[in-house]
């Protein structure tokens, strides 16, 4: 029968019936509870974890109802899942009822993301009729982004039931300095923990029964400088020594080898079976008895555990049926060293034993981690292959990544499924150079000869590794720009695999459908696209779904379907909720899309809201191309909103993200920054940037340069030049040819703006009409206001003329709020109630009625969030900050009546 390990950490400890008191630093954390985080910082042994516990044992005594947690971290607990597991599970030891849904959501196969989950169990607590007091002791130990969002996410959205106290070696990657400066941290650092004279000489002489004299005592604090770890070695060495002052005055020497001497007395005061015991389990980061006993080949190991304990030698009990414990971090230091002074040839062994152990009981990660350790790399291989799916879904490709290359180059070769999979995590980093060495390395065993055979410990991916290895290749190739590589390759896997292996034939066709995109045919990349989504809805792979349609933000604008892109990923982001909340954080690339056609539609508050989703969700995973992509899209909305320097700083953090991926490039970082200089003026720079990438007005035109030769007409018609005209006719003509009428829309607007930069405004007007009537259906609105005043100076033009005058004064009011003349445009202030839909027209009367945002939502039964969103919009779309601007806006607007 395996021991469970999910309870191993969970456990309030309880002070010693002895322990020094200390009421100053009671007192300080009483206090603290009136903070958003309590946070006990100081190097090792300093007693974090005593001075937390004797504080939470009391801690009822100012509220009966408060009921104290306690989860004890360790380096496992980075990944986020298995944090948020043991947090759900520390609460649970005080709220039984708490938690539930949450630990059923992370055993699903696809969990939803952190955040949403956190706000599930936020709500059950803040529903509990109790306070909880949660510890997070050794946060030092968690070394996670994901974690530290998490924490910091738990702790801006503290319920009044629940207090939170970090106990850590090293302050943890929390917005510290801002709770500081608002008064909401309570600190308690090495200057507040350390021992003063008189808790030095209660805790020697009180608590470990010495009898020291006042001056034996003060040096004994002078030298540890009242270092609470160094003080309790030293007692446990003086103990039953006739010379206790002889030995505290070598103890107050400069010899910088004086803890090793200590801990060598207290090991040799051991029977030799409980010295060997100390040795072999020191590799292990928690105990227990059956691993203790695997690890050590004995027996006992749960008694040898608790005499330990009783025994004071640097034993933490993990749990309050004494089932799991560590050793104190600093004696565990130690006894690694000697162990390996000592019996160096018994450690690969003694990981090896843990690493089955581990195995045996479900916890991959840690049999992965002492195979490493034990440098048993055949086992290891074995471990890391069978985890090798994970690099597919992209959920645990780093920390993979990390075990391969800690392999033997030589074994990975050998092993034609590991390699595979290695080259896999590769290419979805962008190493596309280094993945080919891989996906040579498989390939080799799959040509006949003699020899042996390959060593592949799942067998049923070595029977698909052909088409496991097209693949890769297709995705390899079209990432370097190899369409008929391509092709050959995903077509290939499509003669190869059965109707029924779904995934790896989805993912062919993907990629031949990116081959006709880089072509131009977005109608069959649409169709491709739009099927395969379909077909992994209905088959319920709703992450392949989401992947799938998270194109058709790229695509049906170029074809100028604009709202068709809008009703599609609703509609599939709609069936994503339908499958309960919280969202998956794939979710993210949704959230993008539409946060990008909302900034085509001119709605900035929509997409800014869409964005902000987007990046909430997409922090909860590993989603390396979703993240350089949200970065684009949050640079053009910094854009749209006049924040150019801003934007440029955004696309270089894009630059930097950037890896390669089968997604063509379209729209390349380059280009995009070379629109901004030219509406900037800096001429000359976008200027070189056209030299640099070999473009002139008579290149040959393809689908993959037109938006790098779109962009070269807006240069050159900020310059003046007239040769714009004929590249923009050109461009016109394949853009209408091959039925990108979105693409079309933007080359007739700068078709107008080069006319009537040319003073000739009859000729700018026919474009300008035809542009119009194409981006009225849609809802193109950025694509006019993105030109600036000269645009609205031929809008207002348009508009006195009788041309499509009702769609040129709705433009006119998406533009600034000055128009050409440092006026508003005609029309605008009329308009800017039409703005408002009739649902913010009701958020915006109930705040203007005092009510909170928390109140509205239950007032209109919609979420927070949405409430929120809604705020955001009506700001936005107001020019106010804060919800008392937006009303004085909507009073001077007649919006709202006046007082």
């Amino acid at each position: 029968m395996s021991t469970p390990i999910l309870n191993t950490k969970l456990y309030v400890s309880q002070p010693r019936p002895n322990a020094v008191l200390r009421p100053c630093l009671i007192e300080r954390l009483d206090e603290g509870l009136c903070s958003r985080l309590i946070l006990v910082s100081a190097p090792a042994g300093f007693g974090k974890t005593t001075i937390v516990s004797e504080w939470v044992a009391g801690c009822n005594r100012l509220d009966p109802e408060v009921r104290p947690a306690w989860l004890s971290l360790d380096e496992g607990d980075s990944d986020p899942a298995r944090f948020l597991a043991y947090l759900v599970a520390a609460v649970r030891t005080v709220a039984p009822d708490v938690g539930q849904s949450v630990l059923d959501m992370l055993q699903s196969p696809q969990p939803p993301p952190t955040e949403s989950m956190l706000s599930t169990l936020l709500n059950e607590v803040a529903a509990l009729p109790h306070g909880v007091v949660l510890v997070l002791d050794d946060y030092h130990l968690v070394d996670s982004e994901p974690v530290d969002r998490a924490v910091a996410f738990v702790l801006e959205h503290l319920p009044p039931q629940l207090h939170l106290i970090i106990a850590t070696r090293e302050d943890p990657h929390l917005p510290l300095a801002r709770w500081r400066a608002r008064g909401q941290l309570t600190e308690l650092r090495a200057a507040d923990l350390r021992f003063t004279p008189e808790e030095a000489a209660e805790f020697l002489n009180r608590v470990m029964g010495l009898e020291l004299s006042a001056t034996d005592v003060t040096a004994l604090e002078a030298r540890t400088e009242g270092w609470i770890a160094g003080l309790q070695l030293a007692a446990l060495s003086i103990q039953g020594r006739p010379d206790a002052a002889g030995f505290i005055q070598a103890f107050t020497g400069s010899n910088r080898f004086v803890l090793d001497y200590l801990v060598e007395e207290v090991l040799e005061r051991q029977s030799q079976a409980a010295r060997s015991f100390l040795l072999q389990t020191s590799i292990l980061d928690t105990l227990c008895g059956p691993l203790c006993d695997a690890v050590t080949g004995q027996k006992h190991g749960k008694d040898t555990l608790e005499r330990l304990e009783r025994d004071n030698l640097f034993v933490v009990p993990l749990d309050d049926d004494r089932r799991w414990y560590r050793y104190h971090h600093l004696f565990a230091d130690v006894l690694q060293a000697h162990l390996l002074e000592e019996q160096p040839d018994q450690l690969p062994a003694l990981h090896t034993r843990a690493s089955g152990w581990y195995e045996e009981n479900g916890s991959r990660s840690d049999a992965v981690r002492h195979a490493l350790l034990a440098e048993d790399f055949e086992w290891a291989a074995d471990l890391i292959e069978l985890a090798g799916p994970s690099v597919v879904t992209g959920s645990h490709t780093a920390i993979w990544l990390k075990w391969a290359r800690s392999l033997p180059d030589e074994l990975i070769r050998a092993r034609p499924v590991l390699s595979v999979w290695y080259a896999y995590a590769m290419l979805g980093t962008g190493e596309l150079e280094a993945a080919e060495a891989r996906l040579t390395d498989a390939e080799r065993w799959l040509e006949p000869g003699p020899g042996q055979p390959p060593v592949a410990v799942d067998q049923e991916e070595l029977r698909s590794l052909l088409a496991t290895i097209g693949v890769a290749r297709a995705y390899r190739a079209h990432s370097l720009g190899d369409v008929p590589g391509t092709v050959k390759h995903a077509q290939r896997v499509l003669d190869l695999l059965p109707e029924g292996d779904h995934l790896r034939r989805e993912q062919a066709i993907a990629l031949i459908a990116m081959t006709y995109w880089t072509s131009g045919d977005l109608e069959a990349t649409d169709r491709l696209f739009v099927d395969c989504s379909q077909r992994q809805v209905a088959a319920d792979n709703i992450l392949v779904a989401i992947s799938a349609m998270s194109v058709l933000p790229d695509i049906r604008p170029a074809l100028g379907r604009l709202r068709g892109a809008v009703d599609a990923l609703t509609r599939l982001l709609q069936v994503v909720v339908d499958h309960g909340e919280p969202l998956l954080p794939e979710a993210a690339d949704l959230y993008r899309g539409l946060g990008e056609l909302a900034l085509e539609q001119g709605d900035l508050a929509a997409a800014a809201a869409h964005l902000l989703r987007s990046k909430e969700l997409g922090d909860q995973g590993e989603m390396p191309v979703w993240r350089w992509r949200w970065h684009v899209a949050q640079a053009r909305l910094l854009e749209a909103k006049g924040d150019l320097e801003g934007a440029l700083g955004m696309f270089a953090e894009a630059e930097r993200l950037f890896i390669r991926t089968p997604l063509p490039d379209a729209r390349p970082l380059a280009a995009l920054k070379a629109r901004i200089w030219a509406t900037q003026g800096r001429l000359t720079e976008a200027l070189e940037w056209a030299r640099g990438r070999g473009l002139s007005v008579d290149d040959d035109l393809s689908y993959l340069h037109e938006f790098e030769h779109v962009t070269l007409a807006k240069v050159l018609i900020a310059r003046g030049e007239l040769e714009a005209i004929g590249l923009l006719e050109r461009l016109l003509q394949a853009a209408e040819e091959g039925g990108r009428m979105g693409s079309a829309i933007e080359i007739l607007v700068l078709q107008a703006l080069a006319h009537h930069a040319q003073g000739d405004t009859s000729a700018a007007l026919a474009p300008l009409e035809r542009a119009l009537s194409l981006a009225e259906p849609e809802g193109y609105v950025r694509v006019f206001v993105s030109e600036g005043p000269p645009m609205a100076r031929l809008l207002e033009e348009a508009a006195s003329r009788g041309v499509a005058v009702e769609s040129a004064r709705r433009l006119l009011a998406a533009f600034p709020s000055t128009g050409p003349g440092g006026d508003h445009p005609s029309g605008a202030r009329d308009e800017v109630k039409e703005l408002l839909s009739e649902r913010e027209i009701e958020v915006l009367q109930l705040i203007a009625a005092g009510l909170t945002n928390r109140e509205v939502a239950a007032r209109l039964y919609l979420s927070l969030y949405t409430i929120k969103a809604h705020a955001r919009s009506i700001y936005d779309k107001l020019d106010a900050h804060n919800r008392t601007q937006a009303v004085a806006r909507a009073r001077e607007l007649g919006i709202l009546p006046l007082l």
